[in-house]
């Protein structure tokens, strides 16, 4: 796979507890330069990395560069309402996609219907962003995943994403072929947590990933990894 092909799946994440506004602006112009789809940002950053994205120093290494916002993360304990104005918060303050971490206190209850009904509640209130499902892998045996996903498409989703990166692992070759199989061509996958090498990139998207969320991809694409 050639760098260009492999860039352009990665959303390069900038989601460290102390990352700063700084930080942003740095990966945003790497994220130009290098032809990645995108950053991903907490939303206190969303305002800040639309404002990068949108810059004439941005546009002119390049572009154009995606604004992906995480939502209740990285637990997905928030309240249903809470997830819904972060949400719309987030739209407001210009991002493009939403990575939305499922409920995973309801998944452990086997709270499929209130999994798929706090997601749903995301999706109506932004309409036009795109929006993932993260649904936490690490945490979920077979049934559960399949579970899992069945409560993401049902909510509108258009990606199901591995890991938020703080849970007890990331993503696996396993957990995307799994996840191809299960959802089956109705959503995308996105892998995340744990991507630092290119061959391990490769990997993932060969098992059937069309996003990567890392915050490595200046190293991925140049082959430091």
């Amino acid at each position: 796979m050639d760098s260009k092909t492999l860039a352009a799946a990665i959303e390069q994440s900038v989601l460290r507890p102390t990352a700063t506004r700084a930080e942003v602006w740095k990966a945003c112009r790497e994220a130009a330069r290098y032809g990645f789809y995108g950053i991903c940002i907490k939303p206190v950053h969303t305002a800040a990395a639309r404002m990068a994205a949108d810059s004439p120093e941005c546009l002119r290494e390049g572009g154009p560069v995606k604004v992906i916002t995480v939502i209740a993360f990285p637990l997905g304990s928030s309240a249903s309402a809470v997830k819904v104005y972060e949400a719309m918060k987030a739209a407001g303050d210009g991002s493009d996609e939403l990575d939305i971490v499922i409920a995973l206190p309801r998944a452990a209850e086997g709270d499929w219907e209130g999994v798929k009904k706090d997601l749903s509640d995301v999706v109506a209130a932004t309409p036009g962003l795109v929006h993932k499902a993260i649904i936490e892998t690490a945490y979920l045996d077979l049934k559960q995943t399949e579970m899992a996903v069945e409560a993401a498409i049902g909510a509108g989703v258009s990606f199901i994403k591995t890991s938020t990166g703080y849970s007890p692992r990331g993503a696996t070759v396993e957990d995307v072929a799994l996840l191809k199989r299960l959802i089956n061509g109705r959503a995308g996958i996105k892998a995340s947590g744990g991507i630092r090498t290119a061959k391990f990139a490769v990997e993932l998207l060969g098992a059937g990933a069309s996003r990567l969320g890392t915050s490595s991809g200046v190293q991925i694409v140049e082959g430091e990894g």
